[in-house]
């Protein structure tokens, strides 16, 4: 039997910190990228499910789209500051359930507002990731945890990740212009082959496509910033 090679998931961004004092950040978005060739599956886990809440915690990805997860903090009070939970995205087969890759994700509630505020004295939980309730789906419409095929950036989400009101952003928008260009470009299917023909310069192969996927969720963020 053949072991399936790992992928690497793309998530972003890497870790949350919610604020006990900000109401704006007990509601926070995390992007799950696909940018291979084909449908995959996702699932979140979490080492501590019962203190938040994801509508559509799994589900699948079309080729060279995103899926945006919402993640409530249920829990904020004192007995939960500085304690560091996780997150794990898991990324799976479409048509069977193996694991092709996952990213872990860490969340943080700390004490008063985002201004001045350290988590330096954070404590790691334990990696006892379980699975979330698949009931909640239907709790509240208006809480969709996934959007596929489209990157939905609203002016809470992205004042959380720290952008600033400006004017727009022309190097981020011509980055990402080449980068979706880039990924609709052909795959190289034969990496290393010979070819005569003078379009092989613009077959990208796998590792490329990666890139330009990644760069393009970062300079997404940074067009669509408030």
């Amino acid at each position: 039997m053949t072991e399936v090679k790992r992928l690497p998931v793309f998530v972003f961004p890497s870790s949350l910190n919610f604020f006990a004092d900000e109401s704006s950040t007990h509601k926070q978005m995390v992007t799950v990228y696909n940018p291979y060739d084909f449908v995959v599956n996702f699932k979140v886990l979490c080492n501590a499910p019962h203190k938040y809440r994801i509508v559509d915690p799994e589900g699948s990805i079309k080729p060279h789209c995103c899926v945006d997860i919402v993640i409530r903090h249920l829990s904020i009070m004192p007995t939960c500051y500085h304690v560091t939970d996780k997150f794990r995205i898991q990324m799976n087969e479409h048509n069977s359930r193996q694991l092709l890759g996952k990213k872990d994700i860490s969340v943080i509630l700390l004490p008063g507002k985002s201004t001045g505020i350290s988590d330096s004295t954070a404590t790691n939980s334990m990696d006892n990731f379980k699975q979330f309730s698949t009931e909640l789906a239907s709790a509240s419409s208006s809480d969709s945890g996934s959007s596929t095929m489209q990157i939905q950036a609203s002016s809470n989400n992205l004042a959380k990740l720290g952008y600033q009101t400006a004017g727009p952003n022309y190097i981020a928008i011509v980055v990402a212009i080449v980068c979706i260009i880039a990924l609709m470009l052909p795959s190289n299917e034969a990496e290393g082959g010979s070819s005569t023909s003078m379009w092989s310069m613009f077959h990208l192969s796998s590792q490329q496509k990666l890139v330009f996927a990644y760069s393009l969720g970062l300079v997404t963020m940074v067009i669509f910033r408030v």
